[in-house]
């Protein structure tokens, strides 16, 4: 295999092995962006020399380090020394950190290898870059964290950091065919992270497999994240709630959503279906409300010294943010908390509640528009894990994925399932385009 389709954890491996060296493997995956970039966009920023060079000083290494002579892309809302951090906005084009952010730094410690920045839409919120979804360049690859999602999807790295606010991890990896994963709220530092919502905010890891994502994050948590080799109970539970969220499904995806729940089923997993509370339908619009107020609070600076550069969308979301009261905000964040206390419990002991990604396909690209991130806002807004896997291919040849959720601080546990699942149901590279 070429060595810029193999997994990070197929990667590191023959790197240990000596079967691979980090410079043939740092090359080719440059070849791989030379080729695809033009039509794809995903990168803002590549420094080939830098890399080549760590490359070669990793080879001469001793190959003990987790991420030893891996290369990885890095989302372009965090700070990262040797490329400026620009946020998909003019008023930090020449913003040259100079310190990482902790998750650059963590994964540099552990033997990462940056090859560049990745594409972001402005500020991590709206106003998505010109990337191209490389299933096919007319869709979007999804925001907001659409390079980190591209780009390993294209082969061009192995492993990508993104965050998530809303629904920017999760949903580009489902629109790319790739796993995307959301640890817990705060289970890795956010330092160095150009901030939006500060209740909402999570570094996210880009991955071709559960174990990369569960190897990535990891690193990024200071503790390593296991997927457990079998069920707990002999068997995975798998919690399901097919109303929740359906009437904003595509039939593409509320039909594939069937035919995975029936493989699994066949492959001996026990499907417990659940109620959720109606408060939990309300999650997705106090995730709106309070990412709104959050903000406009965040980028206060942006607007009075440089509102002219903000974009025409921007702006319109962050007035609508200072409209928000504080009582309105206050009782979005009690319903949350409500629905947290909740959530252990509605679970009824499975081993993870199974879910849409995304709407269905990824749409015609949009200068306006990445996505609908409706089936991510409750997880984010609630601060628990969730990972999508690639598990098919829809009538108009673009991934389809489903979603797995856990319990807040249970990452193992739902990685473990997750692990299991896409074990049972998919490949994980659906329709490679070479």
């Amino acid at each position: 295999m070429k060595p810029e389709f193999l997994t990070a954890t197929q990667a590191l491996a023959l790197l240990r092995s000596g079967g691979l060296t980090s410079e043939r493997l740092v090359s080719a995956c440059l070849d791989r962006i030379a080729e695809k970039e033009p039509e794809l966009g995903t990168w803002v920023e590549i420094n080939a020399g830098q890399a080549l060079e760590q490359a070669r000083a990793c080879d001469r290494q001793a190959p003990g380090r987790p991420l030893h002579g891996l290369p990885i892309g890095v989302k372009d809302v965090l700070e990262t020394t040797g490329f400026p951090t620009r946020c998909q906005s003019p008023i930090y084009a020449g913003a040259q950190p100079s310190i990482d952010a902790y998750c650059v730094a963590a994964a540099r410690r552990a033997g990462a290898i940056v090859l560049g920045k990745t594409t972001t839409s402005e500020f991590a919120y709206v106003t998505p870059p010109a990337t191209r979804n490389p299933h096919h360049p007319g869709h979007s690859p999804g925001g907001s964290s659409s390079g980190s999602a591209a780009a390993v999807a294209a082969h061009m790295v192995p492993l990508s950091l993104s965050t998530q606010t809303g629904g920017s991890t999760i949903r580009p990896a489902a629109y790319c065919g790739i796993v995307g994963f959301k640890p817990s709220f705060g289970l890795i530092n956010r330092a160095g992270l150009k901030s939006v919502a500060e209740s909402l905010d999570t570094i996210g890891v880009m991955a071709r497999s559960v174990d990369d994502a569960a190897l990535l994050a990891g690193v990024m948590a200071y503790r390593p994240l296991h997927c457990a080799p079998s069920p707990p109970r002999g068997r995975y539970r798998i919690a399901v709630c097919p109303d929740y969220l359906q009437p904003w499904a595509q039939q593409d995806a509320r039909e594939h959503m069937a035919e995975v729940a029936h493989r699994l089923e066949a492959a001996g997993a026990e499907l417990v279906p659940v109620a959720l509370p109606g408060i939990f339908g309300q999650l997705v619009h106090d995730q709106v409300l309070i990412m709104e107020y959050e903000a406009a609070r965040a980028l206060l600076a942006e607007q009075r010294e440089h509102g002219d550069l903000l974009s025409p969308g921007l702006r319109e979301r962050l007035e609508r943010g200072w409209r928000h009261t504080w009582d309105e905000y206050r009782r979005a964040q009690a319903r949350a908390a409500a629905c947290r206390g909740q959530w252990p419990s509605l679970l009824a002991g499975a081993d993870a509640f199974m879910t849409y990604s995304a709407c269905g396909q990824a749409p015609p690209v949009s200068p306006d528009h990445a996505g609908d991130s409706i089936m991510n806002r409750a997880w984010t807004l609630l601060g628990v894990p969730c990972i999508t896997l690639p598990t098919g291919i829809g009538d108009q040849g673009l991934p389809l994925g489903i979603q797995l959720v856990g319990e807040a601080g249970g990452d193992d546990a739902l990685l473990g399932a997750a692990r299991w699942v896409a074990g049972q149901s998919l490949s994980t590279d659906p329709k490679r385009r070479e």
